[in-house]
């Protein structure tokens, strides 16, 4: 099965799980099922199990929770989720059709984002945490960087954390010791294990988390209150992160919304320092 059949799958088997809240483990089933979208409608309840590394009688009830009477009435859907007929083989070479499926993950982001509400909430829940740190390791932390530095421009105090290891626990609780009250995070595949482990030292801190990740069952959403999603492009040897970097500059568009006159301030203010320093040529 080639790559835009196989993103396809993994598609319509996530649409199985809109609007159907789901615990910890069952998360861990249905992640399973999208990373292994293209065979998962032949595999038994146990080779299920064994690869979610959860029990068989979980899989079971992950089956009920979606509404099927058992496992092997949700594997007769996922067959005709995974083998629908391909629509016509994508034009262009291997790089023309690497853009176009970023567009497409662009235009599924711009479908989410009819929900305004929620986005907004978000920015005003960001604004209000003084500091506000900014969460991003290994691949995320280009994502990280980016966001605080224009982020830095309209907010007080905005912490990246991109370095992992002991310190980044210590950089956590003294945050919230300074005022913070939510943490955001970037969190995209391969998950470092210390990004969730430090989501999960944020949340006893009584950090509320914010994630930006790549999918509605990503591992983040065991260890996060608000998850956003947006589709990592993975047709080219390196993954693309178009999507999840537009959702981060929307999610500050909402923080600079949440406080218009301050960031009008702040705006202006950092205008006339720039003017002064002559920092840029144009």
């Amino acid at each position: 099965m080639n790559e835009g059949a196989t993103t396809a799958s993994s598609e319509r088997v996530v649409g199985l799980f809109d609007g159907v809240r789901l615990t910890p483990t069952q998360r861990r089933i249905a992640h399973c099922l999208v990373q292994h979208a293209p065979a998962i409608g032949y595999l038994s309840a146990a080779e299920v199990a064994e690869l979610a590394g959860v029990s068989q009688p979980s899989v079971t009830r992950f089956a009920v929770a979606l509404g099927h009477d058992g496992y092997p009435a949700l594997r007769r859907r996922l067959r005709e989720l995974t083998s629908a007929a391909p629509g016509p083989a994508p034009a262009g070479n291997e790089l023309q059709q690497a853009v176009r499926a970023e567009i497409g993950n662009l235009d599924r982001l711009a479908g989410q984002l009819a929900d305004r509400e929620r986005i907004a909430e978000t920015g005003q829940l960001l604004a209000a945490s003084r500091p506000l740190p900014v969460l991003g390791l290994r691949s995320a932390a280009p994502l990280a960087a980016y966001f605080a530095y224009f982020a830095a421009k309209v907010h007080p105090d905005v912490r990246v954390l991109d370095d992992g290891g002991s310190l980044l626990t210590d950089r956590l609780e003294q945050a919230a010791e300074a005022g913070a009250r939510a943490l955001l995070a970037f969190v995209l595949p391969r998950y470092p294990r210390e990004t969730l482990e430090a989501l999960r030292e944020a949340r006893a801190t009584n950090l509320t988390v914010v994630a930006i990740t790549d999918s509605p069952v990503s591992p983040a959403t065991e260890h996060a209150d608000v998850v956003l999603s947006a589709a990592v492009g993975a047709q080219l040897v390196f993954d693309l992160h178009t999507a999840p970097m537009t959702l981060a500059m929307v999610l500050l568009q909402a923080i600079c919304d949440a406080a218009p006159a301050e960031t009008q301030r702040r705006l202006e203010a950092f205008e006339a320092s720039a003017a002064r320093r002559q920092l840029f040529l144009g």
